[in-house]
């Protein structure tokens, strides 16, 4: 996009790094927050236990950001972040994302093509397209990123790995997961039709870069978006990079060669499901060596798969999510989201598991401060875009499938459907004009 901030943020390295080099004891990052109200408010203060809060900005002031607005009283406070980075560019070293997902790429673009280091909650993006780019792009502008799945930084996923690599359940074949996502509206019924707009919401902040003049609904804002193909990307987008997150990065697996959709629930061009039972077949690593088979089981909208029978007497599957691992020795089980209470199955197996050293570092704090101390130490954190955006990949192949109606096979390296030209428009969105960025090439 081109404003004068982009200009001559491209010639300027940020303060901190130039208080670093000079020596001044200014030895904290300055952080501008792009989102404040909803899951931004949780966002803002961590930020602020590690930096210095120099800006805020959010579509709708009067809303939920409010109540994060007045802890940071003198705090500049801008709707459009456009306008944050015209006037205060030199200022800000690091930026928060913590918008709609439609709204992320764009955001988080234009930041990174300022230098500023850029922290984004999950999924990166809601197209396939903007995940990749925003790869290609943090390796062009060489800035600190991370994707907000605190789960990536909890002591739990690490443990999952030690146990597999010490042979705990054998070699691994299905993940089977499921959410009570959404808690939501979605479905058919969802109505997006116009509203007034009450608080005098910057509407067309909000819509970004989406090609699609839309009115103002409450049927989207606030907090209603999940549900939209447009704006969000529903339960999978919700919950789906918490819960793959760990296997997917203990099993080190590369993206997925197919997504067959077991059942789905009416869903619309606007709308997706309130329901759904996919399978994402794996058969290469990360690196793209040949591996035994791996299937990841997802259901969502409250089916869950039938309780083990090694559980415990009383002891019933966990009602918001979970995952079971099955492999060809035994079966890990794992209730919540973040691989908190890791249980082998049956609690026989448990006792007489011994358990292995620990090998992977754990991690102080949360995502931020994870991604803070990167900043200062000239690393990346482990939720950084090279991961994120693969793991982004992977839960949007899902509602590619659902909106196909088909099972699909994926070319990850062309970012391409085999055989399904008309999924194009669905891997990447027409933008609206004024909102074009530099295309990147792998």
């Amino acid at each position: 996009m081109k404003t004068s901030a982009v200009a001559a943020g491209l010639m300027a390295a940020p303060n901190f790094i130039r208080a670093q080099q000079s020596d001044s004891p200014a030895n904290k990052l300055n952080i501008a927050c792009i989102g404040v109200g909803g899951k931004g408010k949780g966002d803002v203060r961590d930020a602020s236990y590690h930096g210095n809060i120099v800006a805020l900005c959010d579509v709708d002031l009067e809303g939920d950001a409010a109540e994060r607005i007045v802890d940071f009283p003198g705090v500049p406070v801008f709707t459009d972040y456009r306008e944050m980075f015209d006037k205060m560019g030199n200022e800000i070293d690091a930026v928060t994302v913590t918008t709609p997902d439609h709204t992320h790429y764009p955001a988080v673009m234009m930041a990174m093509a300022l230098g500023k280091h850029v922290f984004s909650q999950k999924p990166l993006t809601n197209s396939i397209w903007e995940a990749r780019q925003l790869l290609l792009a943090s390796r062009h502008y060489g800035v600190v990123t991370q994707m907000g799945i605190q789960g990536h930084t909890f002591q739990g996923m690490r443990i999952m790995r030690e146990w597999l690599e010490a042979d705990a359940i054998g070699d691994v074949e299905q993940v089977r997961y499921w959410t009570n996502r959404p808690i939501w509206p979605q479905g058919p019924e969802v109505d997006y039709a116009p509203t007034a707009n009450p608080r005098g919401v910057n509407w067309d902040m909000w819509q970004g870069s989406v090609a699609e003049d839309r009115p103002f609904s409450d049927g989207l804002h606030p907090k209603k978006w999940r549900a939209s193909w447009e704006y969000g990307c529903g339960a999978l987008g919700d919950i789906g990079c918490h819960l793959f997150d760990a296997a997917f990065w203990a099993l080190d697996l590369g993206i997925p060669d197919e997504v067959v959709v077991d059942a789905v629930s009416d869903f619309t061009e606007l709308s997706a499901p309130a329901s759904s039972v996919l399978r994402y077949k794996f058969s290469r690593n990360r690196s793209g060596d040949k591996i035994k088979p791996v299937e990841f089981l997802w259901s969502d909208g409250g089916l869950k798969p039938t309780r083990p029978e090694e559980l415990a007497e009383g002891v019933n599957l966990h009602e918001q999510f979970g995952q079971i691992l099955h492999g060809s020795k035994g079966t890990i089980y794992s209730p919540g989201g973040y691989c908190e209470s890791l249980r082998l199955l049956p609690e026989e197996a448990m006792r007489s598991f011994k358990r292995p050293a620990k090998k992977y570092p754990r991690v102080k704090g949360g995502p931020i401060q994870e991604w803070v101390e990167a900043i200062k130490n000239g690393t990346q954190p482990g939720a950084n875009f090279e991961y994120a955006s693969r793991l982004t990949e992977v839960v949007l192949l899902g509602n590619l499938a659902i909106r196909l109606g088909k099972p699909i096979k994926w070319d990850s390296e062309n970012l391409k459907v085999i055989g399904a030209p008309e999924a194009d428009a669905m891997i990447r969105r027409e933008y609206r004009e004024g909102w074009e960025f530099p295309i990147f090439k792998a």
